[in-house]
């Protein structure tokens, strides 16, 4: 059984769970990992996430760690669309990463953080949908499992989320990505907002095909045509290795803004369109009928190289 602990430091709340060989830390601002460690043959913990443990700001770049993404993901356009009529508004990545989560369902080995129905911002998203993010440590690394249930009786609802996590590295230009084999589906998307166009590229598997100069302006991945969806990022110069299992992800985006971190992020879902459609329409758009669950998840597995 994992040891559960919390903390506060510099007003943020801090929620960690301690396991014989990883290690956690939640915000619980936004429900968002700030640190994800594992335990070294040494005794002491190695962490893996981009500035891995640190509350504060950065001077510059990206201020995250793991961004929780959803009700949608990405962007809207002129940061608004509408949903069967309806007006919704909302900024990037939707209303979870700045959501102030209360104290989270502590299990064995989990914790499950609850975003009930009525605490969704009307404006942003108007139907009766709630959700269980749960963090999970096992043998198999940290799992992060995404489930809503759509509380509506008669109307299908519709969502987008995923995880944006930022995995320390020596460097985005000298870090190996390594992909498994299959046809990817890159949905290109000038200014972040998708054109239509998509580049159908064909990989044996093994190192990234999608130049390491050009991940400040994002690849968006469809991986339809990609069977096994393990993505390694393989540092030996930070000491690090992460093995991602996306079997349920349906796309991935892969990112950096040139600071030593590498984003792999699962994603169910895409951007919103140039021009949009309605927010029901929106290209990868998951549906969940009236009363039913959706669940989906991924595993992070650190690794400490020799």
């Amino acid at each position: 059984m994992a040891d559960y602990s919390e903390s506060v430091s510099d007003g943020v709340t801090l929620d960690t769970l301690t396991g014989e060989r990883f290690k956690i830390a939640v915000n619980r601002k936004g429900a968002e990992m700030i640190s994800l460690a594992a335990k070294a043959f040494s005794g002491e913990w190695k962490g893996f996430l981009y500035r891995d443990g640190e509350t504060g700001k950065p001077e510059s770049g990206w201020a995250n760690h793991a961004t929780v993404m959803g009700y949608y993901l990405h962007r809207l356009w002129k940061e608004q669309s509408h949903y069967r009529g309806q007006l919704i508004k909302g900024g990037n990545h939707g209303f979870l990463r700045s959501f102030d989560f209360d104290a989270p369902k502590v299990g064995e080995n989990s914790l499950t953080y609850h975003v009930p129905a009525d605490r969704v911002p009307q404006d942003f998203y108007p139907l009766r949908v709630s959700l269980d993010l749960t963090y999970s440590l096992s043998e198999r690394g940290v799992t992060v499992e995404f489930t809503f249930l759509n509380e509506e009786p008669t109307l299908d609802a519709h969502v987008s989320f995923g995880l944006h996590p930022g995995f320390a590295v020596s460097s985005p230009l000298t870090a190996k990505l390594l992909l498994p084999s299959g046809t990817y589906a890159r949905h290109m998307a000038p200014g972040n907002f998708l054109s239509g166009e998509i580049e159908t590229i064909t990989h044996a598997g093994g190192e990234s095909p999608f130049p390491s100069a050009e991940l400040e302006g994002s690849y968006i991945l469809g991986l339809d045509g990609v069977p096994e969806r393990t993505f390694i990022i393989d540092d030996p110069a930070s000491g690090r290795r992460v093995s991602l299992d996306f079997s349920e992800a349906p796309y991935v985006t892969l990112w950096s803004d040139m600071h030593p971190f590498l984003c792999v992020e699962p994603c169910w879902g895409l951007p919103d369109s140039n021009p949009p459609t309605a927010f029901e329409n929106k290209p990868g758009i998951q549906v969940i009928a009236p009363g039913a669950k959706l669940s989906r998840s991924f595993t992070i597995l650190p690794s400490i190289l020799s």
